[in-house]
């Protein structure tokens, strides 16, 4: 889904520095629920933009938004509206379209409501230079840092900040956190948790599904009957890149975990 495909060629000649990707970002896309924070009436025609799921749709229609190069900010009016989905994907897709390993994560911040762990991604990118996977919130810009109060670098977020979908279904599945604590508005509870985790497999499988998506295999009911293959799963997106075929292994050995054929 991060494939720019026919536009590919907007990502040749962009900063190679993640801090400057971040920021690349951020010039492009506006947080639907941040608008109004920014002084933006969003029109409802808009924000049928969040239902741009790939990459190469998203950059399309940031080309009919503003034509100038992608390293160029947009006016607030003329960014594409988006979610912190969007964000994590397309700083990942910047990041592969330059060779660097990367991927989006889904899972919870701890950062945006306190004592509550809120529904939300991530990019995680492999930083050579310390030999490491290293978790990047790219949404977090200058305002989000203040209103928020972020202590921590939004280019390396700490572990205890963003949990993946696998760590905090096994702490709710092991007692050790309230699962009614975990997800967005009144959607919460092991149910939202487990749709996380499930999100988050996936897109280790480069399948960077919508938040909202769902209504197919374990992303039904099923998956209350399917309790401890979900702590399986869980365990494997939680053990190291020595674990990574058995991710692969397990998202293709099982059908419930595709999405729909006609996508």
């Amino acid at each position: 889904m991060t494939d720019p495909r026919q536009h590919a060629f907007l990502f040749d000649g962009l900063p190679h520095r993640v801090s400057d990707l971040v920021r690349t970002v951020q010039g492009l896309l506006l947080h639907v629920f941040w608008a109004q924070r920014y002084g933006v009436t969003l029109p409802d025609e808009r924000k049928s933009e969040l239902q741009l799921r790939f990459v190469a749709c998203q950059l399309a229609r940031m080309r009919e938004l503003d034509g100038r190069p992608l390293d160029q900010a947009r006016p607030l009016e003329r960014k594409l509206v988006s979610n912190c989905r969007d964000f994590s994907v397309m700083l990942c897709a910047m990041l592969r379209h330059q060779a660097v390993p990367a991927r989006a994560r889904c899972g919870f911040g701890t950062y945006f409501t306190p004592g509550r762990y809120e529904d939300h991604w991530v990019c995680e990118f492999w930083d050579a230079s310390r030999g490491a996977w290293t978790l990047v919130d790219a949404q977090l810009d200058e305002l989000h840092r203040q209103v928020l109060r972020i202590s921590f670098d939004p280019l390396d977020v700490p572990r205890d900040q963003f949990l993946t979908g696998g760590k905090a279904w096994l702490m709710c599945r092991a007692g050790e956190a309230d699962p009614d604590k975990f997800g967005i508005f009144d959607m919460h509870g092991l149910g939202f948790v487990c749709g996380d985790l499930l999100r988050d497999l996936l897109s280790l499988n480069k399948v960077e599904i919508l938040p909202w998506d769902g209504g197919w295999g374990f992303f039904t009911d099923e998956w209350e009957r399917q309790a401890e293959m979900m702590d399986r799963i869980a365990a494997l997106t939680l053990a190291g890149d020595a674990a990574f075929p058995q991710v692969r292994a397990a998202y293709e050995g099982d059908e419930r975990f595709h999405p729909p054929a006609d996508w």
